[in-house]
């Protein structure tokens, strides 16, 4: 294995925040590079042009979170697929709505477009798959046959067949003309994240939680080869467009890799995090990563990487370079994709069969279309970058200059582009007063120009209850800005109801973080339930979330009643906090539950089963007293319409 490489292969260029809210997908045009889309928690899809500040564009219609986005291959059309279930392509060249795509009945995972007929496949939280006919607002096919969410899908590079990527740990190949599962590819253990066509060859990559990336022969139907030892989940991988190696994206590095045989020919270190997709442009590899509301690219520069093995030369021998070795007659050329001529403008035909899920527009699905928009934000960037479709050409941003390195005596830059992410310390939550800063309005006018690269980020949101809810609302002139004087009466005017608020609240976390030093969770449970403030529940409850290990169902029956209270709270992050702790508690026991009380009575006496049996009821009942609550606000819009939506689902084996 190579050696790291050194400073001035890849840097940081830049970081923004794209959203007011935390950023929840986002993807990069792989054409040309230089377009990036993001989702966030705020519902919108925002469009920047890589290594500009400014947003292009913003896209508003969806009613809860943005989980996934794809750009197509001309990068003039996107898809974004939401918590709720309903997708919603936009044209980006006419700026407006195109579609609106109802049909699946839980979160949107993955998403992808034909690369030549006008439809789009869309994998979902609800195991299914299906195919969307754009110009006919229709789906044409539904594929089934995954057993859990499908977290990625492509389509081949002649359009013919689409690969998908699940957590039930299997790949699976369609063919789209006769709408049926051609291969199955099992042997990775854990969740298959992503899936990537070879450019050229019918070779498939896909890359797993287990650390693991294999490569599927799609003439033979049979793994190539395995790679192994990947330092954490692969989560992003990509051909060089020549299809001589693959690059994943890992913590803090990229790697190159061969498949035949299995090795890798560079790593380059780069301080990325969790990359989260790359794109090749100008011979720079750009990748990029999300946390909370901020968005980073980096670059690779990959001339400076190695791509191909070589052959080492013999000393023994004189000093003429080596030939161009042969290739490897066990290892030969795999068949070509054939792609479709330029010149044929039809897409490829898709006929239907009884699947078929053809749907008629709707008033609703008008309205829906209607309330969808796309705000240009910054119109020099999308002049730039789009042109409308009656121009006689489109003006590219594409074949762009090559993105600069840093500076070489840029000593700090290669100081920050050498440090570690830092590791995560799991701590008990204790809520400071912080001054809240406002998100950003968005306008119709252009925004200025940053004078630097770095847009600092906006602070997380705290646990529980929320400065501005005990502030008044203040209405504020459209072209005013408030004086300081004003801003600093209307922050006092909730100071002192705030002051009290935390202070009695932080007394309370004291006392309950005493008993969760012991290392006794369910007693510190029962002692901040028993200090009866829900504040201090919201904050152990966010703690016990990060670790679902430290559920058991005996801490069950104590949170459950708490969970019903959160789900009627007024304040939205306690909402948040009680639909996460109960999934988690559906998830982990609701089949145990439901396996003890079908289960026939012992003969005999047994002790730790029958208390065992005790909570079951007890939990089951209280799951019952909470199933109604959950029904009732399934129907809700918005991202916790979506969530109790979920949990409804999850809740059926109830009734």
């Amino acid at each position: 294995m190579a050696t790291p490489v050194v400073t001035k292969t890849a840097w940081k260029l830049q970081e923004i925040v794209a959203h007011a809210s935390n950023v929840s997908s986002l993807v990069l045009g792989k054409a040309s590079g230089r377009l990036l889309a993001t989702g966030g928690d705020d519902c919108r899809v925002n469009l920047w042009s890589i290594n500009k500040p400014n947003c292009i564009m913003s896209l508003t219609g969806h009613t809860s979170p943005v989980e996934s986005v794809r750009l197509n291959t001309p990068e003039e059309l996107i898809v974004a697929g939401s918590q709720s279930g309903s997708i919603r392509v936009w044209d980006l060249e006419a700026a407006k709505i195109l579609r609106t795509l109802m049909g699946h009945k839980a979160n949107i995972c993955s998403l992808d477009f034909h690369p030549y007929g006008e439809f789009v496949a869309s994998g979902s939280q609800d195991t299914n798959i299906k195919l969307w006919d754009i110009r006919r607002k229709g789906c044409v096919f539904r594929y089934r046959g995954h057993s859990q969410a499908v977290r990625c899908l492509r389509f081949s590079p002649d359009g013919k067949w689409l690969a998908s990527a699940a957590d039930d740990h299997t790949v699976k190949l369609w063919d789209l003309t006769a709408g049926k599962m051609m291969a199955e590819f099992p042997g990775h253990t854990g969740p298959v994240n992503v899936v990537e066509f070879h450019p050229n060859e019918y070779l498939l990559a896909s890359g797993s939680s287990d650390r693991t990336i294999r490569f599927w022969d799609l003439e033979k139907f049979q793994v190539v080869s395995c790679i192994e030892g990947e330092p954490g989940p692969v989560r992003s991988v990509l051909f060089n467009p020549d299809g001589c190696c693959l690059y994943s994206g890992c913590q803090d590095s990229l790697r190159v890799y061969g498949w035949e045989p299995e090795r890798c020919f560079d790593v380059v270190l780069v301080n990325w995090g969790k990359v989260a997709d790359l794109a090749i442009c100008n011979d720079q590899l750009i990748g990029v990563a999300f946390s909370q509301s901020s968005v980073s690219s980096y670059v690779v520069d990959l001339t400076r990487v190695t791509r191909t093995g070589t052959v080492a030369p013999d000393p023994m021998q004189d000093s003429q370079p080596p030939a161009q070795q042969p290739p490897n007659p066990s290892a030969p050329l795999r068949r070509i994709y054939e792609r479709p001529s330029a010149t044929g403008s039809e897409p490829q035909r898709v006929k239907q069969n009884s699947e078929s899920e053809r749907r008629s527009p709707s008033s609703e699905d008008d309205r829906d279309e209607r309330e969808s928009r796309a705000e240009i934000q910054n119109a020099e960037d999308y002049n730039e970058i789009f042109q409308p479709k009656n121009s006689i050409s489109r003006t590219p941003p594409r074949r762009s200059e090559p993105f600069p390195a840093p500076p070489e005596d840029d000593m700090a830059t290669a100081k920050e582009a050498a440090k570690p992410s830092p590791a995560m310390d799991v701590q008990f939550p204790v809520p400071k007063l912080e001054v809240l800063s406002r998100p950003p309005v968005v306008t119709s006018t252009p925004a200025p120009k940053a004078e630097s690269a770095i847009i600092p980020a906006t602070r997380n949101e705290p646990i529980g209850l929320k400065a501005s809810d005990f502030l008044p609302a203040v209405k504020i002139p459209q072209q005013a800005e408030l004086v300081d004087e004003d801003a600093m009466s209307q922050i006092r005017k909730g100071h002192d109801t705030m002051c009290v608020v935390l202070t009695s609240r932080h007394k309370n976390l004291d006392t309950v973080r005493a008993v969760w030093t012991t290392g006794d969770i369910k007693t510190s449970v029962d002692s901040a339930v028993a200090i009866n403030d829900l504040s201090v529940v919201v904050d152990l409850l966010n703690l016990v979330n990060q670790k679902a290990s430290l559920w058991k169902l005996d801490l069950c029956t104590t949170v459950l009643p708490q969970i019903e209270k959160l789900l009627q709270s007024k304040y939205e992050s306690y909402v948040q906090t009680g639909c996460t702790s109960l999934k988690l508690i559906l998830q982990r026991f609701l089949p145990l539950i439901t396996d003890m009380l079908a289960a026939p009575p012992t003969v005999g006496v047994d002790i730790s089963r029958e208390e065992r049996l005790h909570k079951c009821r007890v939990c089951y009942k209280q799951l019952r007293s909470i199933s109604g609550l959950v029904k009732s606000k399934s129907g809700l819009s918005g991202r916790h319409g979506s969530a109790f939506r979920e949990l409804h689902l999850l809740m059926a084996s109830l009734d």
